[in-house]
């Protein structure tokens, strides 16, 4: 093994990309409100019945769901996929230089995130998306590394178009935006993401635009929902890239950046506590209203801010982000 303690691989480790952190933490917050009423309801469905209403793309419930369907349902879960590529394809780059078999990283990597995923799955919740992201990551990421870049490119596209034709299939959506994220690290995409700030306020505007186009009668249609949060998704992501080039930039990072930093503990930790109220005495057997859904995520949210913020006054990596990396690099990371 070479010697992980070189100028570069130790450069790599240190340098943390702000803005992936605040996305994260953003994305995270979505996540929440999408997954509080599901977590809360879980004993109400058969499993089986509640997976497949997660995994296809569906129209608010209720009237009282109208704002939530607009700016929370299918927009958020993309911006993590598109992430998680990011995240994987810097992790290679990191390994290639501090791993004799890179590729043995990687894959540690994605199967404790399948067994932490399966975990979550039966234990607790079963609209987990960790297990499939992982399994997608083995079957498409982990293949991917051996694709010159420009392949790589080419097929986020071509999955991502073939998701939106099969009515939002979200395995191929996930798979497009796994290999698009990692794409746009192979290509330094990543690196210069907070250099400019006219690239993502034009794109931002451009995407605004066509989700505005398609999610407007009589465009709407089948494939509303899936396409409409993809563009909608990266709408928010160029929104607040142009943001952290303001004197805004502070605020964001003290908001999201402690969330986004110990994404996999907080979301982990947040089915726990979704589940502790909704099995507070009083709470409503009849459903839970989108007040109820803003205020609960409202209070988890500020609490994991709370751990987060102090956590990471004290350690580099949050708890559950430590044992990921000591199971991935098979050896004890500092605290």
């Amino acid at each position: 093994m070479r010697d992980d303690t070189s100028p570069r691989v130790a450069d790599l480790r240190r340098t943390r990309i702000t803005a992936l952190d605040v996305i994260r933490g953003f994305a995270l917050c979505g996540i929440l409100l999408a997954n509080v009423k599901p977590i809360a309801h879980v004993g109400d469905f058969p499993a089986i019945t509640r997976l497949g209403d997660l995994m296809s793309p569906g129209e608010p419930a209720a009237p009282d769901d109208a704002w939530m369907g607009l700016l929370v349902e299918h927009r958020f879960f993309p911006i993590f996929s598109l992430l998680f590529g990011v995240g994987f394809s810097l992790l290679s780059e990191s390994a290639a230089h501090s791993a004799r078999r890179p590729r043995l990283i990687l894959l540690r990597r994605l199967l404790v995130l399948l067994a932490a995923g399966l975990a979550h799955f039966f234990l607790l919740w079963p609209g987990d998306i960790l297990g499939t992201y992982a399994v997608i990551g083995l079957v498409v990421l982990l293949p991917s590394t051996w694709l010159p870049r420009p392949a790589v490119a080419a097929l986020a596209p071509v999955f991502i178009t073939a998701s939106l034709v099969l009515n939002g299939d979200r395995s191929l959506l996930i798979a497009g935006l796994f290999l698009l994220g990692s794409a746009l690290t192979r290509y330094g995409v990543t690196a210069r993401i907070e250099r400019s700030i006219p690239v993502p306020a034009v794109l931002g505007l451009l995407l605004a635009a066509f989700a505005a186009l398609v999610m407007i009668p009589p465009a709407s249609g089948a494939r509303t929902p899936a396409l409409g949060g993809l563009l909608i998704a990266g709408v928010y992501v160029c929104a607040l890239l142009v943001l952290l080039g303001t004197p805004l930039r502070p605020i964001l990072a003290a908001l999201f950046a402690p969330l986004g930093r110990m994404a996999l503990t907080n979301y982990l930790t947040a089915t726990i506590l979704v589940l502790l109220v909704a099995r507070v005495p009083g709470s409503p057997a009849d459903g839970w209203s989108s007040a109820r859904v803003a205020l609960t995520s409202a209070a988890i949210l500020t609490l994991q801010w709370l751990w987060s913020t102090l956590w990471l006054r004290r350690h580099r990596y949050g708890p559950l982000e430590w044992l990921w990396r000591w199971a991935t690099w098979a050896r004890r990371p500092q605290a």
